[in-house]
């Protein structure tokens, strides 16, 4: 099987201070059903919890006893149980069906239960928290290791959260950064309402792209659009110098390298395809079913 990415239309993009948001169009007709993570976890029809007594910092095990697949996003973040995680990978758990996930601790100070179950943090990984989970879970999955991450550089990267902002943690968690930070993060946001119709988005800070995601019908984009944006608000806050910003034809650019990849299948965890491809620096991954890509993105080295 191949990977084909949609064809697709850059729009005019959306601009305040640093941060730039240009809606992507495409003509998908997607039969595939499923159910956001966090809508899941808000009825109880899914329940993340950490591996056994014990717990394991790597992987957390999910059950779905709905009746539908439950799709989590690479970058999202959970928090809870014995310490607060982001997802390595975009990956589907089937209905009725308990499996293990892979996952990051964005929380280094902590190892002791606040609840028995993860909740949605309704946040998304900064723009180099997430490349530096997306390169490190490439490497991992290309040295046999699976979808493991470098725990080390994603500590370092939420340290560099919290310095950039002048916040702080006494257990080093990400939410703190975001729970300081929520008054200027909400004005910002507002600046940032969802298109109509887009089924994606590329999004650039200061003079550079940084990444772009895809989705396979204009209703998920439209649910994730202000939670995967939070991350790159985040990194928009920390920047104060003014810089020209990047026209359509940038963002043009990074879809065609992405359209020309050297993409590989690899093994993926729970339903679907998973499909992985470095583009110089940059990587990219896609996570399709019965040939619809249901959640593609590049995410670009800082």
């Amino acid at each position: 099987m191949t990977l084909s990415l949609p064809k697709v239309r850059i729009g005019e993009p959306i601009r305040h201070e640093s941060l730039s948001v240009f809606p992507l169009f495409a003509e998908i007709d997607s039969g595939v059903e499923y159910r956001l993570a966090d809508e899941a976890l808000g009825d109880k029809s899914l329940t993340v919890e950490e591996v056994g007594a014990a717990g394991s910092v790597p992987e957390l095990l999910v059950e779905n006893t709905g009746s539908t697949r439950v799709l989590f996003l690479e970058g999202e973040e959970l928090v809870g149980a014995k310490q607060n995680r982001i997802l390595n990978s975009s990956l589907f758990v089937p209905a009725q069906t308990k499996i293990k996930i892979p996952v990051s601790c964005v929380e280094q100070g902590r190892w002791r239960h606040t609840s028995r179950y993860f909740a949605s943090s309704g946040s998304h990984s900064p723009s180099k928290l997430r490349h530096a989970l997306k390169k490190s879970v490439f490497g991992s999955i290309f040295s046999g290791g699976g979808h493991r991450s470098d725990q080390g550089e994603v500590w370092d990267k939420v340290r560099e959260v919290h310095a950039s902002h002048g916040t702080s943690s006494g257990t080093g968690a990400m939410s703190d950064a975001f729970d300081a930070l929520t008054q200027r993060r909400s004005e910002f946001a507002e600046k940032f309402q969802y298109v109509v119709g887009a089924i994606g988005f590329a999004v650039a800070l200061a003079d550079k792209v940084v990444s772009a995601d895809f989705f396979d019908k204009p209703q998920t984009c439209e649910k994730v659009w202000q939670r995967m944006l939070s991350g790159v608000i985040i990194d928009a806050l920390a920047i104060e110098e003014k810089s020209l910003p990047p026209d359509v034809q940038a963002v043009a650019k990074l879809i065609e390298s992405a359209e020309s990849a050297a993409w590989k299948q690899v093994e993926p965890v729970g339903e679907g395809e998973d499909y992985r491809a470095e583009i110089g620096n940059d990587h990219a991954s896609a996570l399709t079913l019965n040939d619809t890509l249901v959640h593609g993105s590049v995410v670009l080295a800082g």
